[in-house]
């Protein structure tokens, strides 16, 4: 079991599981303040795994064509547009260089913003990069001209979270769903018989079947690149490093040190999701750096395993059958004394 002073310890699920002398338990963290929507990391998930095409529908959803997580949807670009501007996204406070004046040169000067981002983070990542392109008018603005940053992107790879305490592994009957000896759930396609309670034992919403196959399918954290000490696809694709891989207990040391500079930047509503090992799931192998509400960005504020309370039901359950025995024993015993 590790040890994070700032947390406290982390729970050992790999161990729980009966793995002996395993590795250290690993998982992503997801810094949002980062991440520029590239979606990178789906196609790079998509074509490691060969997770099938499952719709590109724009309608309605600005630019996130996915929606959510699902059986062929394993990582989830989110796009949350809001109407306000976030710290050092007014140009000429982020600290970035600024792409040249003519559109084509769009494509260099992109590249030369993210490249310039260190690892791990530092500026916020959806800080503009000066294009040359012209201000934009709305309808109904008295100055006729609005500044394109008036308002900020909300940008967040969603993937399975690796619960500690995995409602979808308690509930399978046939044991496709199993702990890996990093910590991780991964489901095995020619066990599963489609049944679905892994489906409702998912807080998250995460885990479904696949149409036209009824077998259940999620993120496997890439257990085969872990086997051959490779880091997942997703984490390996993605280029601002938004989507971080590696040993939890680190994920977590710096996931704390990013919060507090981003608080001391002024952005005093980053906080982290997922991380606490006290919450309703044992805490996640996945979790996240959010810049605002959880539900803002499709999340549960307060996510519970269904089956956190079976073993107290069970324990409920036996003391009552018990007495029911007794009972039926006691009276037994008294119409014979008679």
């Amino acid at each position: 079991m590790s040890d994070n002073s700032f947390y406290g310890p982390l729970p050992d699920p790999a161990g729980n599981a009966g793995h002996a002398d395993h590795p250290a338990r690993v998982g992503f963290f997801t810094d949002t303040s980062v991440c520029i929507g590239c979606k990178a990391c789906e196609v790079a998930c998509k074509e490691w795994n060969a997770v099938p095409e499952d719709g590109l529908n724009l309608l309605g959803m600005s630019f996130d064509n996915t929606g959510n997580l699902g059986a062929s949807t394993w990582r989830h670009v989110a796009f949350i547009e809001q109407a306000r501007p976030l710290g050092e996204q007014d140009p000429g406070l982020a600290g970035r260089p600024t792409g040249p004046s003519s559109s084509a040169d769009t494509a260099e000067a992109v590249a030369s913003a993210v490249q310039a981002t260190p690892h791990g983070g530092a500026e916020l990542g959806n800080a503009p990069v000066d294009l040359g392109l012209p201000e934009f008018s709305r309808p109904g603005d008295a100055s006729g001209v609005e500044s394109r940053t008036a308002f900020r992107w909300l940008m967040s790879s969603d993937v399975c979270k690796h619960c500690t305490h995995a409602g979808c592994l308690d509930v399978c009957p046939t044991g496709a769903l199993f702990r890996t000896e990093f910590g991780t759930v991964v489901v095995q396609q020619d066990i599963c018989n489609g049944c679905g309670y892994c489906v409702s034992g998912c807080p998250y919403g995460v885990i479904d079947r696949r149409k036209g196959d009824g077998r259940a399918w999620k993120c496997t954290l890439c257990y085969d690149r872990l086997r051959d000490d490779l880091e997942p696809a997703c984490a390996k694709a993605c280029p601002t490093k938004s989507i971080q891989f590696g040993p939890l207990d680190e994920l977590r040391e710096r996931a704390a040190r990013r919060v507090e500079e981003l608080h001391e930047r002024g952005v005093p509503e980053a906080r982290l999701y997922g991380h606490d090992p006290n919450d309703g799931v044992g805490g996640d192998g996945a979790f996240f750096l959010l810049l605002d509400e959880p539900e803002v960005y499709g999340l549960p504020p307060d996510p519970v395993v269904p089956t956190r309370d079976a073993p107290a039901m069970w324990k409920y359950a036996g003391l009552a059958a018990s007495a029911l025995v007794a009972a039926a024993v006691s009276s037994f015993l008294g119409r014979g004394r008679r």
